[in-house]
């Protein structure tokens, strides 16, 4: 029963995170017009930069496929955690979606934690 709840949650955290990374190229999903002044200079600054977008969309597909497959989870959480550290920053200085941001890190504290044996021998 655990196998099943941990790969709908991986099969729903990749597919968002898929989701996040496709958006950065197509542009389908459009930016809120409510955005606060702060959150948009932010965004504004972080898109002058020309790579790190594509950067970051080419890290969230990849990663969450990665995820959705129980046999590179492991692979998957751990390209997945530089880019979960960004949002979490991102949404601590913004102070919204904050709900979101703690499931998010829930599955993937839990990806990392069922797999932890796979890591050791990057520790050691």
């Amino acid at each position: 029963m655990k196998k099943k709840i941990l790969f709908i949650a991986c099969l729903l955290f990749g597919l968002m995170f898929i989701n996040a990374g496709l958006n950065k190229f197509l542009n389908y999903m459009p930016v809120p017009k409510d955005m606060p002044p702060n959150a948009m200079a932010m965004f504004g600054a972080i898109m002058q930069i020309k790579w790190l977008m594509p950067l970051i969309g080419i890290a969230e597909i990849i990663g969450g496929i990665l995820v959705i497959i129980p046999r590179f989870r492991a692979l998957g959480a751990v390209i997945i955690f530089p880019v979960m550290v960004g949002i979490l920053l991102t949404v601590i200085s913004l102070s919204s979606g904050i709900p979101v941001v703690l499931v998010l890190w829930a599955v993937l504290i839990w990806v990392l934690f069922e797999n932890r044996e796979k890591y050791f021998h990057m520790i050691r």
